[in-house]
């Protein structure tokens, strides 16, 4: 595992801790979001990884500590300048009735708009990439409540595609997809990453963390406890500190990225 921090993409955390009223869910927590790499933030539920995630999104304010962005701290940026540099996909968005798959890429667009420049034929072109890209120009005309899972996530995809972003933020962007719309929703934020795109994405997953993702946050009681590449990270002894699981990792016949078989549990 590196020590250190690792190169940061402007996007940095000092001293977080993040509360709902009561007791912290992010305790000083202290990173830097890696440049150009596929980050993905696990450990077991309630650990503070969505907190974490909707920190660096402007969604919650901390209680103490700050987030930076490019030297500047995250909430001295209006929201839409903040939202030219960031696009979060949240946990369970929900679209307006009645929009449609073109309408909601739409939206996209909006942190680039003034009272002085509105539509323009920049626009369209990055609405047009963002269809193309995840496969759903045929789909432009059709409701967005209508789509099966997968396509209504890649739907949501495209609209923060549309943003033209340096970092993509993914909230269990997974979640509620069976286990075939999974894969290719990660393979798709693969080839974006390769594209050239930074992308942290909270999953719960370890298998597919480890098969996707080339940095590693693992989070425990609302602090970091590990980072760093997913072949380093990934170990049968922090997963049985961090998960309470006793397992064998071994290289995944595959991919040969590490792959978690757990031991047999006694009911």
């Amino acid at each position: 595992m590196e020590e250190g921090h690792p190169v940061s993409t402007g996007l940095a955390v000092r001293d977080l801790t993040i509360s709902y009223g009561g007791a912290p869910v992010v305790r000083d927590v202290s990173l830097d979001i890696p440049h150009g790499e596929f980050t993905m933030v696990i450990g077991p539920n309630g650990c503070g990884k969505s907190t974490l995630v909707k920190a660096l999104a402007r969604v919650l304010k901390p209680a103490k500590g700050t987030i930076t962005l490019h030297g500047r701290d995250l909430w001295a940026y209006r929201g839409r300048e903040a939202a030219r540099h960031l696009a979060l996909l949240p946990q369970n968005p929900v679209a307006p009735e009645g929009i449609t798959v073109g309408g909601l890429v739409r939206r996209g667009r909006y942190p680039h708009h003034t009272l002085l420049r509105q539509w323009s034929p920049g626009d369209e072109a990055a609405i047009g990439f963002a269809l193309e890209r995840t496969g759903l120009r045929e789909l432009t005309g059709a409701q967005a409540g209508q789509l099966s899972g997968g396509q209504r996530q890649r739907a949501w995809i495209a609209m923060v595609l549309a943003q033209q972003t340096e970092t993509l933020l993914l909230d269990e962007p997974t979640t509620f997809l069976d286990i075939s719309h999974q894969y290719d929703l990660l393979e798709l934020c693969r080839e974006l990453h390769e594209e050239g795109r930074t992308i942290v994405a909270v999953l719960h997953d370890l298998n597919q963390a480890a098969r996707f993702a080339t940095h590693l946050i693992v989070m425990n009681h609302g602090q970091v406890v590990a980072q760093g590449p997913p072949a380093e990270v990934l170990t049968a002894a922090l997963v049985k500190q961090v998960f309470c699981l006793d397992c064998d990792i071994v290289p995944d016949p595959r991919t040969a990225t590490p792959m978690v078989v757990p031991h047999a549990r006694r009911t």
